[in-house]
């Protein structure tokens, strides 16, 4: 069964629980291990959605689509190539993405997102889907110009951390098939990124597994999967929206 799971600001408080239409069912214990439903029920528009979890940390990968793979040029990764997101760049669903002071072209990246909801270390591919809660939309934000300016070091972190640049939610939904998804990305209305799921190099199962053999993984921890074709820039004034059917519309303005 898919459940829709959110967090939200209720006045000064902080809550979760899952969305049902346009309403919240609040939960109360812990959303990976035991959440149970307090009756209490509260309007989604009375209410602030935030982030729907609190990662330690967001992996990101490179690569991991063959059409953009191919139009690139790139060679066939042998192992996931990956980043991390620093917590600063952590951003609410709605909240507005921001120009960094330097300059340079600012790019969206459309990503399905793999949440962790159990502690994961050295895990078999096997057994990997049994430490996914959910999956969630993100949206690797990106001054393009940054990642390859230094000619002795590729600059992904400070390309892809400032504040404000890794929007993700609005909910996690579990119960899906990621191989059945497909991620569709808009700017200003306009559809710029379409493409399945299903075109990943190393699957949800291969990344859990092969990544959690290099760190542990923690509940709420997330794995963007890469991103494909369509990948483009945006300038200050613009909305960008992450949508993927079976999981909801992450949208932001960039300002």
């Amino acid at each position: 069964m898919s459940n829709h799971w959110v967090r939200l600001k209720d006045g000064n408080t902080t809550r979760f629980g899952t969305l049902q239409g346009d309403q919240v069912s609040i939960c109360e214990g812990d959303m990976f291990a035991g959440a149970t439903p307090t009756g209490q029920v509260l309007k989604l528009s009375a209410v602030a959605l935030l982030m729907p979890v609190q990662p330690t940390k967001i992996i990101a990968l490179w690569n991991n689509f063959r059409a953009l793979g191919e139009k690139l040029k790139l060679a066939v990764p042998a192992e996931p190539l990956y980043l991390i997101k620093s917590p600063n760049s952590y951003l609410d669903p709605g909240e507005t993405i921001r120009k960094p002071a330097c300059d340079g072209k600012v790019v969206f990246e459309g990503e399905l997102g793999i949440v962790i909801g159990k502690t994961c270390k050295e895990v078999s591919e096997d057994t990997a889907l049994d430490h996914v809660f959910g999956y969630t939309c993100a949206n690797d934000v990106t001054v393009a110009d940054i990642l390859n300016r230094d000619a002795s070091f590729a600059q992904w972190v400070r390309a892809k951390g400032f504040d404000t640049f890794c929007p993700f939610g609005p909910v996690v939904a579990t119960g899906l098939d990621p191989a059945k998804l497909v991620v569709k990305t808009t700017l200003n209305g306009e559809i710029r990124q379409d493409y399945a799921i299903s075109d990943m190099r190393f699957s949800v199962q291969q990344l859990v597994s092969l990544l959690s053999q290099d760190m542990t993984l923690y509940p709420g921890d997330i794995i963007l999967c890469g991103t494909s074709v369509g990948v483009g820039s945006m300038k200050p004034g613009s909305t960008v929206e992450v949508e993927i059917a079976g999981i909801g519309k992450l949208s932001n303005r960039f300002e």
